[in-house]
């Protein structure tokens, strides 16, 4: 074999080598897939729905399959949405509402629906005016908590084919029309003074009442003095009665003279000075008494 022949072959020889040799690293390359955290790869061969590769390391047949789609699992929000909704009790309002989902099953998603975010929109939508058309505007206001936790799970309902899942339904904001603020405020604020001129009136009552519970404290008071000041008399006399009883007229006429002069002597305590006017029996008066006190002596 001559010189050109020989290189002509090892040539040749190399070129295989190095073709075979690329054949291999593509097929290796084709083959092995390195998925995300993230994310979910959706496989398909001849058009079809193969398998799905989840995180990691994954291996296909290289030629046959390919990943058709490269699906996010992370939690999606989607742009805050604003939609007009009529209340039981014919009120127009416009309700903001922002949802927030995750994919769970990439190939129900992929092969399922087209437009994924505009589907969940209008699904939001439409319950939403579907909820709030069952409650009056102040259950819509009270109730927000609760509203929001029966659109969450319409909502879920709806999108169970999907293969995603609804995390999170909020409603931001529900914004009324000018007129019906305007009105709302009106009767707000006689609501306001209804409740102010309530409250004036409860307590004039309150007044009253108290005024009258203490007149009543009072009368109930004088009444007992009285009771009391009654059933004094009635034990002096009791007592008085009692003496005579025992000591005789003696001691009723003794009692008699003691109280004259400790009314005389009280009169006499008055300060500066005056000028007393004594009846002519008082002196009598003393006289008796001290005539009592010495015989009792």
């Amino acid at each position: 074999m001559s010189l050109p022949e020989l290189l002509t072959a090892l040539v040749g020889g190399n070129l295989v080598v190095l073709l075979l040799g690329g054949l291999i690293l593509l097929t290796v390359f084709l083959g092995v897939r390195i998925v995300p955290q993230s994310e979910k790869h959706v496989v398909e061969r001849f058009g079809r729905l193969r398998s799905v590769l989840g995180p990691g390391i994954n291996f296909i047949v290289p030629y046959l399959d390919r990943v058709a789609h490269k699906i996010s699992i992370l939690e999606r929000q989607l742009p805050n949405a604003s939609q007009d909704a009529i209340t039981a009790d014919n009120v127009l309002v416009q309700v903001e509402t922002s949802v927030f989902y995750r994919i769970l099953e990439p190939e129900k998603t992929v092969y399922r629906i087209r437009d994924i975010d505009a589907a969940i929109a209008t699904t939001v939508a439409g319950i939403v005016r579907a909820e709030i058309g069952k409650m009056e505007l102040d259950q819509v206001q009270s109730n927000r908590s609760e509203l929001i936790s029966t659109i969450k799970e319409s909502v879920e309902d709806a999108v169970v084919n999907w293969g995603i899942e609804v995390t999170r339904a909020e409603i931001l904001d529900v914004n009324l029309d000018a007129a019906t603020r305007e009105a709302m405020l009106q009767q707000l604020n006689a609501e306001r003074a209804r409740r102010a001129q309530v409250t004036e009136a409860e307590g004039t009552k309150r007044a009253v009442e108290l005024q009258a519970d203490a007149e009543l404290y009072a009368a109930r008071q004088a009444a007992e003095a009285r009771r009391v000041s009654a059933d004094a008399e009635a034990y002096a006399t009791e007592v008085v009665a009692k003496a005579i009883a025992e000591n005789g007229l003696e001691a009723a006429q003794y009692q008699v003279a003691l109280k004259q002069v400790e009314a005389l002597t009280k009169v006499g305590e008055g300060a500066g000075k005056q000028t007393i006017i004594l009846p002519a029996h008082a002196m009598d008066a003393f006289a008796d008494a001290f005539k009592m006190l010495k015989g009792r002596g």
